[in-house]
């Protein structure tokens, strides 16, 4: 197994929230995902501070291109000279141009952009190569396949290291506070797919993986149990928003229902100790208002609106 240096982005000062991965061997180092650009001082003093030498960053691989994931690249190629990202193929043109991407970010959050996720700037197209799902990627002193694993987004790209039986999440494998039990299925916009998130969670499943590396938030050893999590909590969300449509157009009592059902699986789980505190990390990890926000765009794709 290829250990993994983890890095804590301390995402609005909160620790937890949003991970970054970054393996050394012979043919150079591999970081997988940025986080947000607003992030991107943590990244660079993690690395750093790890014995990561920014020259001998080679690859960048992303799961996909939401702002937590990706919104740093264009800045930190900025300090590792020799590296290319890799990405799912329906978000590289994203990364080359993110006009569209901020766009749609800006009608979410507004005046808040900026505080949240800092400048995002284009890559070069040259520096941008499309995975192809099951490609093998050089990754510290073995390799890792890429997992095409759509559902939470359509571009979403899982990395399994076979040797380590060790799987790296993104958003498809749900976010958990280490110490609590609760597993969040985070949904928001724009291409939330259920049926497809539920496929992916089986091929996850079927590579057997003794750990997985979630991006919020770390190592996870009870894999059995947690893909069980997620996919009962899937179920959950989904009624919820399925619920809240049929009742008619009120936002706000779904993000209030979510906010139930969130403190109410921490508080049931038998291990978090401190569920306020859970609940504020998972809440900066996937906000329940956006949540709500995908599970309203899902249930009216559904229902042919």
């Amino acid at each position: 197994m290829t250990a993994p240096l983890v890095i804590d982005l301390l995402f609005g000062d909160r620790p937890r929230v949003i991970a970054a991965f970054a393996v050394d061997g012979p043919g150079g180092v591999t970081l997988l995902e940025t986080g947000p650009s607003s992030t991107l001082p943590a990244l660079l003093d993690g690395l750093r501070t790890g014995g990561i030498d920014l020259e001998r960053v080679t690859t960048i691989l992303v799961t996909h291109i939401h702002l937590d994931h990706s919104g740093a690249a264009g800045r930190l190629l900025r300090h590792v000279p020799n590296a290319t990202v890799r990405v799912h193929p329906i978000g590289a043109p994203h990364l080359v141009d993110p006009a569209r991407l901020l766009a749609s970010a800006t009608r979410i959050y507004g005046d808040r952009m900026d505080a949240l996720w800092g400048e995002v700037v284009p890559i070069p197209a040259e520096r941008v190569v499309p995975l192809v799902d099951g490609e093998r990627l050089r990754f510290g002193e073995g390799e890792v396949t890429a997992i095409f694993t759509p559902g939470h987004a359509s571009h979403h790209v899982a990395y399994w290291d076979e040797s380590g039986r060790t799987l790296y999440t993104g958003d498809a494998g749900g976010v958990r506070v280490p110490g609590t039990g609760y597993v969040c299925p985070p949904t928001p916009p724009p291409d939330l797919d259920p049926a497809a998130w539920a496929s992916s969670i089986g091929r996850m499943r079927g590579l057997d993986p003794a750990r997985l590396y979630l991006t919020h938030f770390g190592e996870v050893t009870d894999v059995e149990g947690h893909f069980d999590r997620l996919a009962t909590g899937l179920d959950e969300i989904l009624d919820l928003g399925s619920a809240a449509f049929e009742a008619g157009p009120d936002g706000g009592e779904l993000v209030t229902a979510i906010r139930a059902m969130v403190r109410a699986g921490l508080a049931n789980d038998g291990q978090t100790a401190d569920v306020g505190d859970a609940l504020a990390t998972l809440e900066a990890a996937s906000p329940s208002g956006m949540a709500a926000m995908g599970l309203e765009r899902w249930a009216r794709k559904r229902a042919g609106g």
